[in-house]
């Protein structure tokens, strides 16, 4: 196993072979999606082979109760930032990389304080409070990537990334109806935008159907052709699992 600083990085080693499986999160239940991650999906070839939903139990971790800074992912401190504004109002917030890179600033500098697991304290680092999240209800949806290799067409959830390089009214609208006509059920969508050129997109969609359904080929069949000037990319089929 292998440590990346960033989610394009895991994507990165992933799609180009260095690693067999990455993690990303998705989506978050209080602050919504990891633009970063739907982002990197759109700009490598990775499939997607599950989905794992965890609960999210964030901690404050530092050497000393002396707080000057507050390090970690733009994520963890949004979730966290009743708990920050009423106890350290003062303290600078700093986003970086990821979760374990503010936890790896906390080990390295007196003053620094990162948001992680209770779990990641270790010997060097002592819990200042637990389950500082704002909300109990915190879950966090996340997608492990492999080579397009092990792409799959079972599972009950399949996702997709779709750039139709064109935009007019009802555009969205087209894009969703093959779906609706098949009774085949959006679980997500989400635009981003594509780099092109303002006001062009890429839209992630996530629908609760296999590939392996002729339901589903029949409405991608559609989706292809309304995208017949960009781009449909096929991450996959997979199966969730709830990790407590």
């Amino acid at each position: 196993m292998s440590f990346r600083e960033s989610v394009h990085a895991i994507v990165a080693a992933v799609a180009d072979g260095e690693a067999d499986r990455g993690v990303v999160p998705i989506e978050n239940s209080i602050e919504g999606s990891v633009t970063e991650s739907l982002d990197a999906l759109a700009q490598r070839e990775v499939a997607v082979v599950a989905e794992i939903v965890t609960p999210i139990r964030h901690a404050l971790l530092s050497q000393s109760e002396d707080v000057e800074t507050v390090a970690s992912h733009s994520q963890a401190l949004a979730q966290c930032r009743s708990y920050l504004d009423e106890h350290y109002p003062d303290a600078d917030r700093q986003a970086v990389a990821s979760t374990a890179r503010g936890v790896e600033l906390a080990r390295e500098h007196e003053g620094v304080a990162g948001i992680g697991h209770p779990d990641n304290a270790g010997d060097d680092l002592t819990v200042l409070a637990a389950d500082v999240q704002d909300r109990n209800s915190n879950a966090t949806r996340f997608f492990v990537v492999a080579g397009t290799d092990e792409r799959s067409e079972a599972g009950g959830k399949s996702t997709f990334v779709v750039y139709p390089n064109a935009n007019y009214p009802g555009l969205l609208l087209e894009l969703l109806q093959p779906f609706a006509d098949r009774d085949i059920n959006l679980s997500r969508v989400e635009s981003r935008p594509s780099g092109e050129r303002l006001g062009d997109y890429v839209f992630h969609i996530d629908v609760e159907a296999g590939l392996y359904e002729e339901r589903t080929q029949d409405a991608l069949q559609d989706i292809e052709a309304l995208a017949e000037k960009g781009w449909v990319r096929r991450l996959g089929s997979y199966d969730v699992r709830h990790v407590v």
